[in-house]
């Protein structure tokens, strides 16, 4: 293996701190009425003729049919105490999904002030999705934006209030207080991938994990001589083209009334410019985003110890820089994994696998339950799945179902694809190393990619999550979805970890 760079591996800017960007707004539970409820702004949820009375005439002059994804805002005089009321269309008997993105909608539109949002929670359930749907729906990246002018044309929400039924309950007070924990550990996944790359490089980006870890849980930094020394070879391989070398995040935490051992992975590229094996100018454009991953699963591990699961979990953030360089890995190239295996290099710009072969192999040396790794892999899922869903592959179906029902209950979209059988000879042809790392055929490149992390699992209960496309979103704000980074699958891992605990 050539030899490590030299040059310093801080960047001369900081990454942005947890909590440096807008915070967001608190949210409670009352009991009040719609028409009464003391807030800036009303949110109302309008499911059929008998949500319309009072304001069916200023509806119909609005031109509201109440079609899917309907809002429009009006003053509303006399008929409630707030001053607007932003009329969001709903089902007639909403999910706490549809509740969730409802609720993201509404905010949106109302802006500013204090929001009394009624959309008719037919539980705890839904009231709390509710909630989250307030504050995923309030998240903005400010953290660059220096003008005056953007803060005035930007007003904010400074407070939420959830008009439920249910709001008395205690059951519905810790639901909401474990709800907000977990939305503030999306917002610091979705800040981690919005941030620019020069400014979260590897020891940047360990840095920022340890200060976000605090006391909650353990935290250990691996630099590129520990990572020598601890034989990890795919993560020195990846970043050794960089002037910043690569880190390895550990984060323990060991409840003492632990049921189980779930182990986090998350690929945690800074930047992906594809190495030798350069990229194009156009498809460099929002690689910031291939550590989202590694964001999603340091967020979820912290937000499920503060939630206190009685489930140990290690997660492990496999942090590089991909650049081409004259110390870059080239195509061709032979590395050497933790576990032992060699690997074939052939496209510099398929890193994440040889990242995550590392951590990996790492999480399986521990003995876990179960392991869930989580990357930014393939395009060829975006070109499967769409923008908006991602995919799930992995070895044991019972772990596959779970992660599949945890993601429905928290309202992420995602969908089974197998590991073809074919895939294992296919990862296994190389003619000079135990495996090739890419695949030689234009199509099943997802299924390739899984083939090939199967390897480092052993017999362990494996499931892998593919985010390339949900993870972050060009277009407009769509749901509880911002502009930017997503925080993709913190809160199915979260909903995982709560299933495998209580199991």
């Amino acid at each position: 293996m050539a030899d490590m760079p030299t040059a310093s591996s801080t960047s001369a800017h900081r990454a942005p701190r947890a909590g440096s960007t807008t915070p967001l707004p608190p949210v409670t539970l009352s009991t009040a009425k719609p028409e009464t409820a003391k807030a800036d702004v009303l949110v109302l949820g309008i499911r059929g003729d008998d949500d319309r009375q009072g304001f069916a005439d200023v509806l119909e002059t609005m031109g509201f049919t109440g079609e899917t994804d309907q809002v429009v805002s009006f003053p509303a005089g006399d008929l409630a105490t707030a001053a607007v009321v932003v009329a969001v269309a709903l089902p007639a008997e909403p999910t706490a999904a549809q509740l969730r993105a409802a609720a993201a909608r509404g905010i949106r539109a109302a802006r500013r002030g204090s929001v009394a949002v009624a959309l008719h929670p037919a539980g705890v359930d839904e009231a709390v999705a509710i909630a989250e749907g307030v504050r995923l729906g309030c998240y903005r990246f400010e953290a660059y934006r220096t003008r005056a002018a953007d803060a005035a044309e930007k007003p904010r929400v400074t407070s939420a209030v959830v008009l439920t039924p249910f709001a008395r309950q205690s059951s519905a007070q810790r639901a909401l207080e474990d709800a907000l924990m977990v939305t503030e550990s999306v917002a610091r996944a979705r800040d981690w991938t919005n941030t620019p790359p020069g400014d979260l490089r590897p020891a940047d980006f360990a840095e920022s994990i340890t200060e976000f870890a605090g006391d909650h849980v353990k935290v250990a930094v691996w630099d590129e001589k520990r990572l020598a020394k601890e034989r990890c070879g795919g993560i020195l391989g990846v970043g050794r083209g960089s002037d910043a070398p690569p880190r390895l995040v550990t984060l323990s935490y060991e409840p003492k009334d632990a049921t189980g051992h779930l182990a986090l992975v998350g690929k945690g590229i800074t930047f992906d410019s594809g190495g030798l094996s350069i990229k194009t100018g156009a498809g460099m454009a929002t690689m910031k985003i291939d550590m989202s991953g590694a964001a999603s699963v340091v967020a979820a591990t912290v937000a499920i110890a503060r939630l206190g699961l009685p489930l140990r979990v290690t997660a492990y953030a496999c942090l590089a820089e991909n650049m081409p360089s004259g110390s870059a890995t080239r195509p061709g190239d032979v590395l050497t994994i933790r576990n032992g295996t060699t690997i074939e290099v052939l496209n510099t710009d398929a890193e994440g696998r040889i990242v995550l072969a590392d951590g990996l192999s790492l999480a399986a040396e521990t003995g876990p339950d179960h392991i869930v790794d989580v990357a930014t892999l393939t395009g060829a899922c975006v070109v499967a799945l769409g923008q908006r869903t991602a995919g799930v592959l992995g070895n044991d179906d019972a772990l596959t179902d779970a992660v599949l029902l945890a993601a429905r209950n928290a309202g992420e979209p995602m969908w089974p694809l197998p590991i073809a059988e074919e895939m294992r000879a296919t990862v296994r042809s190389s003619s000079i190393a135990d495996l090739r790392q890419h695949n030689p055929k234009p199509s099943g490149g997802t299924l390739f990619a899984a083939a090939f992390l199967r390897e480092f699992v052993g017999d362990t209960s494996w499931a892998h999550l593919d985010i390339a496309g949900p993870s972050f979103n060009e277009g407009s704000a769509y749901d509880e979805i911002p502009v930017g980074g997503t925080g993709f699958s913190v809160r199915t891992l979260v909903r995982l970890a709560a299933h495998l605990a209580e199991r």
